[in-house]
């Protein structure tokens, strides 16, 4: 997975703002540890009043939908699929555990080809080119090798 984003749509009251940044930042450490620019992560908290969150044609009282979105790397196979959707579920639960509220993810997997940063295609991944990106933290040229 590559240039995650994780659109966290929510009523009112789920996340306290230290919440939200405590949970951008575990989000953005994960794939920090496995070689991603820290910058590639974006989380985009969407606050949504339960008379506009419907389930099952109901408005929700208390509701948490999440939209992640991996371009560029994608998960091979069944078992890391799972892997990939037991991961999220750790990194959510211990923020949706009030009870009665309604909560759920799902993961799209996007082409690389449709993604650029900064007007950048971005480097394969694991190239040196990334590498540097996650090490300065910034998206700049660089040689595409031959």
């Amino acid at each position: 997975s590559d240039m995650p984003l994780w659109t966290i749509h929510h009523t009112p009251g789920i996340f306290t703002a230290d919440e939200k940044r405590e949970l951008a930042t575990r989000i953005t450490d994960h794939y920090a540890q496995i070689g991603l620019p820290r910058f590639y992560v974006v989380v985009l908290f969407t606050e949504t009043r339960p008379d506009n969150m419907y389930v099952g044609g109901e408005p929700t009282p208390i509701g948490v939908r999440v939209v992640i979105e991996h371009i560029a790397r994608h998960n091979p196979d069944r078992e890391s699929r799972q892997r990939t959707a037991r991961w999220i579920n750790a990194i959510l639960s211990p923020y949706v555990s009030e009870p009665g509220l309604h909560w759920e993810f799902h993961v799209d997997e996007t082409s690389e080809e449709l993604w650029m940063i900064n007007g950048l295609v971005p480097p394969p991944g694991g190239s040196a080119a990334e590498q540097d990106w996650a090490r300065t933290n910034v998206a700049a040229p660089y040689e595409v090798p031959a």
